[in-house]
């Protein structure tokens, strides 16, 4: 497949991922088939993990709270991060965790029904692994934009406002 062809996939799929094979064909100038065809080779290859939908949920009646987590580890001899990553990666309230460069290793995105669930969870599972030393945790206030899509944006005119 012609990589480029394949970027061009992509992109319209992370933008609308409800788009249909026959639109995306249509926008590409290729055959629905051939879209299609390399769809599904992506999603066999873990290219394409899953249909996504962002949502603003500061707009639903939901008192789920959501914690991003520095961790500072030790880094095991021949696994480095990654077996660390993976025990943490493996609790349901994870949503995401990255390796990340600077003051801490890890970052971890977490969700529970309330502070408390939150705490329980770094103080009962994320510090008692070995090899965690230090966690730092950042409750999230306010979405202002996620996935390239801006929450309350107003439609008013945005031009900046020039006085004499």
């Amino acid at each position: 497949m012609d990589s480029s062809l394949k970027l061009q996939i992509l992109n319209l799929l992370e933008e609308n991922s409800r788009l249909s094979h026959e639109d995306i064909a249509s926008m590409l100038g290729v055959d629905p088939a051939e879209v299609t065809r390399w769809i599904k080779e992506m999603e066999q290859d873990k290219i394409i993990l899953r249909y996504s939908t962002v949502i603003n949920w500061d707009k639903v009646d939901t008192h789920k709270v959501t914690a991003v987590i520095d961790v500072k580890v030790t880094p095991q001899r021949e696994v480095g991060f990654d077996a660390i990553a993976e025990r943490i990666y493996r609790f349901p309230e994870v949503k995401s965790v990255s390796l990340m460069s600077g003051a801490y290793d890890l970052q971890v995105v977490i969700e529970g029904m309330h502070l408390k669930e939150v705490a329980n969870f770094v103080a009962e599972k994320l510090s008692t692994i070995e090899h965690v030393n230090s966690t730092t945790t950042h409750f999230l206030l306010k979405t202002y934009k996620s996935n390239g899509v801006i929450f309350d944006d107003h439609e008013d005119d945005q031009r900046l406002v020039i006085t004499p």
